[in-house]
């Protein structure tokens, strides 16, 4: 095998068209061989040995095998660089499928607003934050997705933060950890249990600089989402709700996989919300000024958006100017276009007047209805009564409140810019470029849940679901992974209980109040992996390689071999390849401590660890 794709790498180095500062443009050759490129296959056929691979005779005609080339190129190594001869030399190579049909696992994926290490070219100094890609097969995954343990249970109020050994599935949480494996920990006990789950995932803009191919990021960035999204609706009620706030590049991809997980009859809305104001002049094609957000149904048929309040500009189109005692109205022409030549009668106002609907125009009701109407002041003729006739519409009579539109405008929900200004209010910080402004998310949830119900936000970011989501008396459970959840997403809620007056505080008359619980996935290799983030010089690097190796944490993947031997190899690394392979190399099973492990000695779980794990998983709801 390893002269074959020496061979192969050889062949394709004569055809400029394939390689790019001297790297393989594997998508170019997987195109071209699709196609049957005539240059490419007589330069397949020029080699005895890539001939016999990859060419059957059949009666003395050669038919290419163009799929089993695929999955080569797809995943092998063409020319032996340090970092895929090493990785080749410990055992870590890719399976054969492809990543489209593979049922894989998207561990982890940049978060939008980060700027990624690990094979990026620009950009490396502008943000510390580190999260690497992380792709699994499903012989990987083992007890990955089973509960965890958490730590570090804090509870904050409006006066203080301290250590809580009782938390329960009522409070409200903020976890600090791997999205999917915390959706997965909290699974068992909330099944069923959430009514809205509101996120904003990473957009795959591919604007991140990170080495990989659009097809490839494409679609690791929807099993990522699938991922995340399958677990997410056992956690909805079944009148519950999904709404996933999202842009052009993926918004229609993302449509069609949650018609596969919630089935095209439980779509509800696509919601276009105008998120910016101004046009964008240096747009090459056009000016981006709205996302969508998606809104899926657990079960529509039992699932109801709440309506919306009357602004007070849609209140004010009613008066009561012939102080009728049933209240303010409204009216509404008396008209149709669908004429009949019943209902096209001549009508005498009370002045003495006599008016007949326009021609081809008929009244909507009979002459004998129309008498009803007049008897029971339900017909308004103007203040002098010789107008055309109008039908009064009571405000009692209407539903109460608005249903809501699919069109969002900025004036009513506020924008990017708003959102900005709202945070750096509070914080101070400059981390999020497309933060939601809180009038957003308050429709949102509004529409979606009542006072009491369970908010899920699994993308945290700044913490502006669970923000509004405290201010309009839901229960909220968030979760975010990055570092700055401590100076960012935990200091907003703290102060949200504190009584800030920005975003929707003042409309909805918060003061503050309530408390939230802070808690962290218990971690064993995660530990490892932001340790490994950190590494910024060789030496670091290596002694990250023998604390590894001596860790007992490495991969079943990992053939077996003498990690003094192999440092030779190692040191010749770049950092950011040394860096990539210590991760690729951990057991990704093992990032968080298992709760079937709690009592396990090795993991040093303190006792208030385990009595506070203890009251969370086995606490339940009020009836």
């Amino acid at each position: 095998m390893q002269n074959l794709l020496e061979e192969l790498s050889s062949l394709l180095k004569q055809d400029n068209r394939f390689f790019s500062e001297g790297r393989l443009l594997k998508n170019k050759v997987i195109e071209l061989s699709l196609q049957l490129d005539a240059q490419l296959l007589k330069l397949l056929l020029s080699s005895a040995s890539i001939k016999t691979h990859f060419f059957q005779d059949l009666d003395g005609v050669l038919v290419f095998d163009k799929i089993k080339f695929q999955k080569f190129v797809a995943n092998k190594a063409f020319f032996e660089d340090n970092y895929t001869s090493f990785k080749n030399k410990i055992g870590l190579l890719a399976g054969d499928d492809f990543i489209s049909e593979a049922k894989e696992l998207v561990l982890a994926w940049p978060y939008k607003d980060c700027i990624l290490e690990g094979g990026q070219q620009s950009a490396e100094k502008s943000r510390t934050e580190r999260f690497w890609n992380e792709i699994l097969a499903p012989d990987e995954i083992d007890r990955m997705l089973s509960p965890k343990v958490l730590s570090g249970f804090k509870i904050i109020d409006k006066n203080s933060e301290s250590a809580y050994t009782s938390p329960s599935v009522s409070d409200n949480l903020l976890i600090k950890g791997n999205n999917l494996i915390a959706l997965h920990t909290l699974k068992k006990k909330y099944f069923g249990k959430v009514k809205l789950i509101y996120i904003d995932p990473p957009y795959n803009t591919g604007n991140d600089d990170f080495g990989y191919n659009d097809r490839f990021n494409h679609s690791s960035w929807l099993t990522f989402i699938k991922n995340r999204i399958q677990v997410a609706r056992d956690l909805l009620s079944e009148d519950g709700s999904i709404w996933i706030n999202i842009d052009d590049i993926e918004s229609h991809y993302l449509k069609v996989l949650c018609d596969e997980i919630f089935g095209r009859e439980n779509f509800v809305a696509n919601i276009i919300w105008q998120k910016k104001f101004a046009p964008q002049n240096d747009a090459k094609y056009f000016s981006d000024n709205h996302d969508h957000i998606l809104v899926f149904a657990k079960t529509k048929t039992v699932w109801r958006p709440n309506l919306l309040q009357r602004s007070a500009e849609a209140v004010a189109r009613y008066s009561n100017p012939d102080n009728d005692p049933r209240g303010v109205w409204s009216s509404s022409d008396l008209t149709v276009k669908t004429y009949s030549a019943d209902y096209d009668f001549p009508i005498t106002t009370p002045s003495g007047k006599v008016i007949n609907p326009p021609k081809g125009v008929c009244w909507r009701v009979s002459r004998t209805r129309f008498q009803e109407l007049v008897d029971t002041n339900q017909v308004w003729f103007g203040k002098e009564g010789g107008n055309v006739p109008r039908l009064k519409r009571f405000l009692t009579d209407v539903k109460d409140g608005q249903t809501p539109l699919t069109i969002w405008l900025h004036t009513e929900v506020g924008h990017n810019q708003e959102a900005k200004q709202e945070i750096n209010k509070l914080l101070e910080t400059e981390l999020f470029k497309t933060p939601k402004p809180e009038r957003l998310l308050k429709r949102v949830i509004e529409i979606g849940s009542d006072k009491g119900d369970i908010v899920l936000d699994f993308f945290a970011g700044s913490g502006t679901t669970a923000a509004v989501a405290a201010k309009l008396e839901r229960q909220f459970i968030t979760i975010e992974q990055m570092d700055y959840i401590e100076g960012v997403t935990k200091l907003r809620l703290k102060k949200v209980i504190e009584g800030e007056q920005g975003g929707i505080s003042q409309s909805v008359s918060w003061n503050g109040g309530g408390s939230f619980v802070y808690c962290e996935l218990k971690t064993a290799n995660q530990r490892l992996i932001e340790a490994i983030s950190d590494i910024s010089d060789e030496k670091s690097a290596l002694k990250m390689w023998h604390e590894v190796n001596a860790a007992g944490a490495i991969s079943y993947k990992v053939a077996p071999f003498s990690a003094d031997n192999a440092a030779g190899d190692f040191k010749m690394l770049t950092i950011t390849e040394q860096k990539k392979i210590l991760i690729e190399m951990l057991d990704k099973n093992m990032l968080y401590v298992p709760l079937s492990e709690i009592d396990n000695g090795d993991y040093g779980l303190d006792e208030q660890t385990k009595k506070a794990n203890v009251a969370f998983f086995s606490s339940g709801f009020s009836s």
